[in-house]
């Protein structure tokens, strides 16, 4: 095993915090991962990790070191690329993780284009409303709608989606359309909520575009958007959403926006992943091409 891929199990290693997520992340032995990690060690003659049963972690001599590789590994990656093709095409694979939606409607369609102009480039698109562990799930980056916490990754902010409230014909046949934020409480609407815990509130700007939060009552709880969707348009209640969800609805009737005075504010789009993919040239094509197909359906009057 040559020293640049010692290097790169090491930092896998590193960002699992486990011999056997990094392994499985690799798709490799655990034993050839724990032989390249031993291997590094005896080479600088130092110890790189503190190994527990439950975890590792990094040794000062192993911070030092994934400081190091960082910029490093970047610069590998950037020299492999000089050479695979005279027409700048870009070469190997990278996996994303993505929300259902997002890859269905923008990134499915427009993938044949994508795939003609680069064919040797290979995209492992994962879809999820889920957080997860990129290091651990093996994920390069991750695209992310709403409020961003992990300050561990690198983020590319990449605008704002526009929201629409929405509502079914058949849900206002029953109950009636809601004239005002104040006929809320006489209201139910879906409830969803990402992970476990409470449900999202309803959120809306007043006149003054002041932020605004009514709870809610629900009769479901679901933890993906196609099922929010699905059991909006079956009758069950109002939800918001990113408008490009539901433009094909809105459009046929299948839904019809409620409120549009007082829309949810609109909800950030970012791009995570680690800092040591900051140079390459897979991820910079995919956030390029991501940020395109997103261009139409953000907020111009966001800052």
């Amino acid at each position: 095993m040559d020293r640049l891929e010692q290097y790169r199990i090491f930092i896998q290693v590193v960002e699992a915090r486990s011999f056997i997520r990094a392994a499985n992340a690799l798709g490799i032995p655990r034993s050839s991962v724990s032989a390249a990690v031993q291997g590094l060690e005896r080479t600088l003659e130092t110890c790189l990790l503190h190994r527990t049963t439950r975890q590792v972690s990094l040794t000062p001599d192993g911070q030092r070191l994934l400081e190091r590789l960082t910029p490093l590994l970047a610069d590998a990656e950037e020299i492999e690329q000089l050479f695979s093709s005279g027409r700048r095409q870009v070469v190997g694979g990278l996996h994303v993780d993505v929300p259902s939606r997002i890859a269905r409607r923008l990134l499915a369609p427009a993938l044949p284009e994508l795939l003609a102009q680069h064919p040797r480039f290979v995209l492992t698109l994962g879809a999820s409303d889920r957080n997860i562990n990129l290091a651990q799930d093996g994920v390069d980056c991750v695209v992310r709608v709403g409020s961003v916490q992990d300050s561990s990754l690198a983020a590319r902010p990449l605008g704002r989606v526009r929201m629409v409230n929405c509502a079914s014909p058949d849900y206002l046949e029953q109950h009636g359309h809601p004239e005002h934020p104040d006929n809320l409480d006489r209201h139910w609407a879906i409830g969803y909520a990402s992970s476990p815990g409470q449900a999202a509130t309803w959120d809306y700007l007043d006149a003054n575009d002041c932020l605004r939060t009514v709870s809610m009552r629900h009769p479901v709880l679901v933890n993906n958007v196609e099922t929010y969707i699905a059991c909006c348009r079956a009758g069950l209640g109002l939800i918001q959403v990113p408008r490009f969800d539901v433009e094909d609805l809105l459009e046929k009737r299948a839904l019809v926006e409620v409120l549009p005075h007082w829309p949810a504010p609109p909800m950030e789009v970012t791009v995570l992943y680690p800092h040591r993919h900051q140079r390459s040239s897979r991820l910079r094509l995919f956030i390029d091409w991501l940020e395109s197909l997103l261009a139409p359906h953000l907020d111009k009057n966001s800052p």
